[in-house]
C-alpha cells in the first residue's frame, strides 16, 4: 500500500525491488523492531549480506527521516570490502574511488596518522 500511494509517486514507477508486509510483527520481533504495544515496527533498514549476515543497520523513530544516498555508500562500502577479502577497510565518509585503509596490527592507535576527516580521503 505504502508503494502504491506514496512511493511510486516519488520514485517514477515505485522502488525496483520488493517489499513486504509484516502484520503479525515475526520479522520485526526478530529484528528487534516490532512494538508490540501499537502493533507496528519501528522503521529500520537492515544490509544484509549474501551469506545473510547483517552487516549493518539503522533504526528510526517515524518523525526522522533516513538518507538513501547514505545507505547507498554504505552498501558500496560493504561491497568494496567484501570484493577486497578484508584487505581493505572503509574510513567514515569513504565513497567510491576514495582511499581506503589496510587493515594490520600496525594500523591500531594510528589510523590517525592514515586519515584526518576531510584531507587525506578527499584527494
Amino acid at each position: 500500500m505504502w508503494n502504491d500511494h506514496e512511493l511510486s509517486k516519488m520514485v517514477d514507477g515505485g522502488i525496483p525491488y520488493p517489499m513486504l508486509s509484516d502484520g503479525g510483527g515475526l520479522i520485526g520481533t526478530a529484528y528487534g523492531v516490532y512494538d508490540a504495544d501499537s502493533g507496528v515496527n519501528t522503521r529500520g533498514r537492515f544490509l544484509i549480506d549474501p551469506d545473510g549476515n547483517i552487516q549493518g543497520f539503522e533504526v528510526l523513530t517515524p518523525p526522522v527521516g533516513r538518507n538513501v544516498a547514505e545507505t547507498i555508500r554504505q552498501v558500496q562500502a560493504f561491497q568494496l570490502v567484501r570484493e577486497k577479502k578484508g584487505t581493505e577497510a572503509t574510513p567514515s565518509g569513504w565513497t567510491p574511488g576514495k582511499k581506503t585503509l589496510k587493515p594490520s596490527p600496525d594500523l591500531v592507535g594510528n589510523v590517525w596518522k592514515e586519515w584526518k576527516p576531510g584531507m587525506a580521503f578527499d584527494d
